[in-house]
């Protein structure tokens, strides 16, 4: 039986209006993804009639928040898939946009924006919350039988190699202990695997900087952009890379090829 390469890009555009003017469709197209998951498109369906927002050669889907400008996730596949599921059943997330799932068989591709805690101590507590109600669902799938890749921005750096300022960012949301436990419970418990880190355990492979201090330009970044994949898909991982030539936004696409 041959094998497929199968070439999966993962990008918060923080606007995919914006992200289009700084050329991230131009780039997309020479990428040859199967699929592309995107978050925080702040914007809403009717706001991207353009053709440029239904790249040719894909099928093309919207999950928008109900507040408009905010958060909301993509995802544009080749092959049609069997079945596209938004949302995961809890109206604070389902609201927001937040999860976008499409069915190729037993291959499951999902988009997901974890909501970030860092606005306030409110927030920081709907983060939790979502980690809190977002776990059994991770569960049932690792039991389900079927295989799923979990792109997105989970916002938070799991390891000190994650981010390069680790020691001055413990208390600070996206490197708390609470949520770093959380991950190693998803990876270390329930048996999910980080699939970049199969391939590349550098330091300084980030896929966030600031937009203060020059972060950018030092490198001083976060690595809170993920794939995760069910057991079964570790060993088909074949190539990362975290694309930094050009800027679409604060975040880098990070592009997986696997082999199936």
């Amino acid at each position: 039986m041959s094998k497929n390469s199968f070439r999966v890009i993962t990008a918060n555009t923080n606007g995919i209006r914006s992200a289009a003017k700084k050329g991230f469709f131009s780039w997309l197209e020479t990428q040859n993804a199967d699929v592309v998951c995107i978050q925080e498109t702040k914007a809403q369906r009717d706001q991207l009639d353009d053709a440029l927002f239904h790249p040719q050669g894909y099928h093309c889907y919207y999950f928008d928040a109900e507040k408009k400008g905010y958060s909301g996730t993509a995802l544009y596949a080749k092959q049609k898939p069997d079945q596209v599921i938004t949302g995961l059943g809890w109206a604070s997330a389902d609201s927001e946009g937040r999860y976008l799932q499409a069915d190729f068989g037993k291959l499951s591709v999902v988009s997901l924006y974890l909501p970030s805690g860092s606005s306030s101590e409110q927030a920081q507590q709907k983060k939790f919350d979502f980690l809190e109600r977002y776990l059994p669902v991770l569960k049932e799938q690792i039991n389900s039988g079927r295989d799923f890749i979990l792109c997105g921005d989970w916002n938070i750096a799991h390891k000190p190699i994650d981010l390069k300022n680790w020691k001055a960012n413990q208390k600070n949301s996206g490197f708390l202990p609470e949520e770093r436990a959380w991950l190693d419970t998803l990876f270390d418990e329930v048996g999910f695997v980080d699939a970049f880190r199969v391939i590349n355990q550098e330091e300084n492979q980030f896929t966030w900087w600031s937009n203060r201090g020059a972060a950018w330009e030092k490198n001083v970044g976060w690595r809170i952009d993920y794939q995760i994949v069910t057991p079964a898909l570790r060993n088909t991982v074949q190539r990362v890379e975290i694309y930094k030539a050009e800027r679409f936004s604060d975040h880098a696409p990070l592009i997986m090829d696997y082999v199936f």
